[in-house]
């Protein structure tokens, strides 16, 4: 039986904004949760999840709300946490931190958590999303970072590179049968 899951990562959210949890979208990042509404309105989508960060929330929340359905949070979803602080990173300072990490899954600032760590959380309840909603379509509101570490639990070729190559807002729906990744597919067109 066929699961999917629509890795639908958040819109552009403003960089001014210092809380973690609190930053929601721009105008852009608005634009942009419409054309995501549009290209998955047509997809038979059941089920809607997300990060509790929120943009996330707010990049699926015109679908989910277009289909009658409301968004379930995951605290667990969230957005590996880079530093003991809840406050964004600068670019300059992410990517550095971002290939020390990828090169080594257990290297993490102080307060901060790995990429090993992040990746154990998030997989734990995306593999139970597979079971509780088995041969459905679920869309699953989420973070670069984390959903690269879900992506490549399944399939190594998901890594440093592949996550700084997609965009502001992603979709990847990813084809499983019972806890077997089968396929993925990018669905979103810069």
């Amino acid at each position: 039986m066929k699961t999917f899951i629509y890795m639908v990562r958040h819109g552009e959210s403003p960089k001014t904004e210092e809380n973690e949890r609190t930053r929601g979208l721009t105008e852009t990042g608005k634009l942009d949760a419409y054309r995501i509404t549009n290209i998955l309105l047509g997809e038979g989508i059941e089920v809607f999840v997300s990060s509790p960060y929120n943009r996330s929330i707010l990049t699926i929340q015109e679908l989910a709300r277009h289909l009658g359905q409301e968004v379930l949070v995951f605290e667990d979803l969230k957005e590996r946490i880079f530093s003991a602080e809840d406050k964004r990173i600068s670019d300059k300072e992410l990517f550095p931190l971002l290939k020390n990490s990828f090169s080594d899954p257990n290297f993490a600032l102080t307060g901060g958590e790995s990429n090993a760590v992040c990746q154990n959380r998030a997989i734990k309840v995306l593999k139970e999303l597979l079971k509780i909603y088995r041969g459905q379509k679920v869309v699953l509101g989420t973070h670069g970072a984390v959903m690269t570490l879900m992506m490549g639990y399944y399939d190594s070729q998901y890594d440093l590179d592949f996550l700084l190559h997609t965009s502001k807002p992603d979709i990847y729906r990813m084809e499983f049968n019972g806890q077997e990744l089968v396929e993925v597919k990018r669905m979103w067109k810069c």
